[in-house]
């Protein structure tokens, strides 16, 4: 039997108010645009609505145990129909990408904090100094939504918690968040494929920022990468000098 969730639409309502502007699928135009990435990774497909973000050049690998795309992709793409889990543990991703490594990665799957996490370290393994990864929904919007169990059609998880991990586990990412609607988009950039210290820490981690609430989120008890503003000159300029990096 399928689960009944609760309709999106009062949700989606106070998400616009709570972050204005351009939804996430604007700002990743923007960021295709200003990157124009060789390689695009996207973790959690679905209908395929951010995968048609991509340029008609950029050479894309989707990873999804259950697809939903039922229309042509413009840009060229490898979709893998499995858990990203099951992906990085069959496949070598640089041999799909043709010996390259990612330009651009794109987390939005399963929607917890410990599985965002996995899928991070995964896909920085697969990276260069140059490679960013682009989080979904690090910014909640209430405890319902972002509950570990979903109950509703909106929803964000607790994915929120992988960006404040990343955050204090590795100052040496250089972060920010764009408060785009529905639920934020973490930015991050600086990656280190030779790095081991999320594998290290990761049952520690998982175990002390598990245990957090939205309320300590609410109430500021968590430190998140600084936010920039949600406009197309703030998110390319910002796109702009990490490509300079």
């Amino acid at each position: 039997m399928c689960a009944t969730f609760e309709p999106k639409d009062a949700h989606l309502r106070q998400a616009k108010h709570a972050l204005p502007g351009p939804v996430y699928l604007a700002v990743l135009v923007w960021i295709h645009r200003v990157l124009r990435p060789a390689t695009y990774v996207e973790i959690g497909v679905g209908d395929g609505e951010s995968l048609r973000t991509a340029q008609p050049e950029t050479l894309c690998v989707g990873i999804d145990p259950a697809p939903r795309i039922d229309t042509p992709l413009a840009a060229p793409t490898c979709l893998f129909t499995m858990t990203s889990d099951e992906f990085f543990a069959r496949h070598d991703l640089s041999e799909i990408l043709v010996g390259r490594r990612f330009s651009l990665g794109f987390i939005d799957g399963l929607h917890l904090f410990e599985q965002a996490l996995r899928d991070f370290i995964h896909l920085e393994r697969c990276a260069d100094s140059r490679s960013i990864v682009l989080l979904h929904d690090c910014l909640p919007l209430d405890t319902v939504t972002s509950a570990r169990m979903r109950s509703t059609e909106f929803y964000s998880g607790d994915v929120w918690k992988a960006a404040a991990c990343l955050r204090e586990l590795r100052p040496d990412l250089r972060m920010t968040i764009v408060p785009t609607p529905p639920t934020g988009l973490c930015v991050i950039s600086g990656l280190d494929p030779g790095s081991t210290v999320l594998e290290r820490e990761y049952e520690r981690a998982v175990d002390r920022f598990m245990a957090l609430t939205f309320d300590d989120y609410r109430g500021g008890r968590v430190a998140l990468p600084r936010a920039i503003p949600n406009t197309k000159a703030a998110v390319s300029a910002y796109v702009t000098e990490e490509i300079r990096s």
